[in-house]
């Protein structure tokens, strides 16, 4: 039986799609949030200034709304595990639930138990005792972000267990499912894409303000501060891209294959398909603008190395095609994009116009929301690569399904939609809402601007540009 033509597993892949990418969004902000309370909180200690103090409490109210969305919307993320893949569950529980409930024990209590502190007890722990608590929360989200992509890259490249009789993974070597051979690569790739994704949204703000008033200190040193994270982990992020891409070539070469959009083997070198539709049907990327060679020079360094397509594998044995083709060059285009604005802001920086520069305030701006779009797309680009497989190469998804019919996976996920844009829709307006609120109406009568502006440099943490703190150039 089918629901609007579509089958129970089709359904069900969607609707785990669907309320993790409203899930992945918020953890990924949290992440980077996390930390970065953790640095203005440390430099308030360090150098008393009272702009970064009102930049901590600005955001911590920021922080707190998102990750509160974050744990309702991974609640009720992880229910499915045992109403539409409980097949999975069943198999692969011995593996994977561990790896959760070491999550929970570690990281989420830790954030958890230190978070009341972080966020209301400066004034009755004292000043070591909240950096304390606000540094474990930065740690404990650290910590959650590892152990689910160690469970989730252990999906990818799974290791260290034996299948018994009965079908069910067995654990064999801890050490060698956790630290399985993707998740070094996939660890570095998302906690960098956290700190970028929340780089970018402070950059928006700050951007956003400065377009209002451009002589504001704090909003200047939010600015700044996104700037030198965009100018220096952008670079860092593509490298760590680059790792990934040569790791998954050697453990998912078809998610390559797909990827890139090669159906046919290359044995002399493959190019770079720029653009282009794949057609799994007619097994081609039609439309296909391509720069000869250089596919096989950056997935292996050598211009005619050989690179499989996807006719290398049965058909039931392929992810499709189109969908990590065009998220992956979503990714990589908005990596570029975040690269262009880091320089843009150094030479900016160097020229003493950081804050003055309308259109590279605008072009902050713009890119706000490009973290968050390129950590969905490369969320997509994995998991839709993955196919057809839950465990790669040993648990095929159509085996992982519960015994759900269609109409009842596409009655709950119509639920799910209408619910979560309700709730969380009305949640990210909020977070705009505060947002849109500059940091000086934060109690700003009481800094004092004259230690302020003898308060010195601190390379690009001050809202110097190199050349003066308080006056444009």
């Amino acid at each position: 039986m089918k629901f609007f033509g579509l089958e129970a597993e089709m359904l069900a892949r969607i609707q785990f799609g669907f309320t993790i990418s409203f899930h992945f969004i918020f953890p990924a902000f949290s992440i980077g949030t996390a930390s970065f309370l953790a640095v203005l909180n440390a430099l308030w200690l360090w150098k008393k200034d009272p702009a970064y103090l009102k930049l901590f409490e600005y955001w911590k109210t920021i922080f707190a709304v998102t990750f509160a969305m974050g744990v309702v919307s991974g609640i009720v993320m992880s229910y499915q595990f045992g109403t539409n893949w409980s097949v999975l569950s069943q198999r692969a529980g011995s593996i994977i639930g561990p790896l959760m409930g070491y999550e929970v024990l570690t990281a989420f209590f830790l954030e958890a138990g230190f978070l009341g502190i972080a966020l209301f007890g400066r004034e009755r722990v004292g000043d070591g005792a909240h950096m304390f608590a606000v540094a474990m929360v930065a740690l404990g989200t650290l910590i959650s972000a590892t152990w689910i992509t160690s469970a989730n890259s252990w999906m990818h490249t799974p290791a260290g267990f034996s299948i018994n009789a009965s079908g069910i993974f067995v654990p064999e070597s801890w050490w060698q499912i956790i630290f399985n051979p993707s998740f070094p690569y996939r660890m570095a790739h998302t906690v960098v894409a956290a700190f970028l994704t929340t780089a970018f949204a402070v950059g928006a703000v700050g951007g956003w303000h400065l377009l209002k008033r451009n002589d504001n200190r704090q909003v200047r040193i939010m600015f700044s501060m996104a700037m030198w994270m965009a100018a220096l982990g952008t670079p860092v992020q593509i490298l760590l891209g680059d790792l990934h891409g040569l790791n998954t070539l050697e453990h998912q070469p078809a998610k390559i294959a797909a990827m890139e959009g090669h159906f046919e083997t290359h044995k002399d070198g493959a190019p770079l398909i720029l653009f282009g539709i794949p057609n799994d049907g007619a097994e081609r990327t039609e439309y296909a603008v391509e720069i000869p060679k250089l596919g096989s020079l950056i997935l292996k360094h050598d211009p005619n190395a050989e690179i499989k397509g996807l006719k290398e594998w049965p058909r039931d044995q392929r992810p499709p095609a189109l969908m990590p083709f065009i998220t992956f060059r979503v990714m990589v285009g908005l990596g570029f994009l975040m690269l262009g604005l880091g320089l843009w802001s150094l030479w900016a920086r160097w020229k003493g116009y950081l804050y003055r520069s309308r259109l590279l305030h605008r072009f902050a701006v713009m890119m706000g929301p490009s973290g968050f779009i390129a950590v969905l797309a490369g969320w997509y680009t994995t998991e839709v690569g993955r196919q057809p497989w839950t465990v790669y190469g040993q648990l095929r998804t159509s085996d992982s399904l519960s015994p759900v019919s269609a109409p009842a996976v596409g009655t709950s996920l119509i639920i799910f939609i209408v619910v979560y844009f309700i709730v969380f829709g009305a949640g990210v307006l909020y977070l705009l809402r505060l947002m849109r609120r500059p940091p000086f109406e934060i109690d700003d009568h009481e800094l004092d601007t004259a230690p302020i502006r003898t308060a010195g440099m601190m390379s690009g943490l001050t809202l110097d540009d190199g050349r003066g703190a308080t006056h444009d150039h």
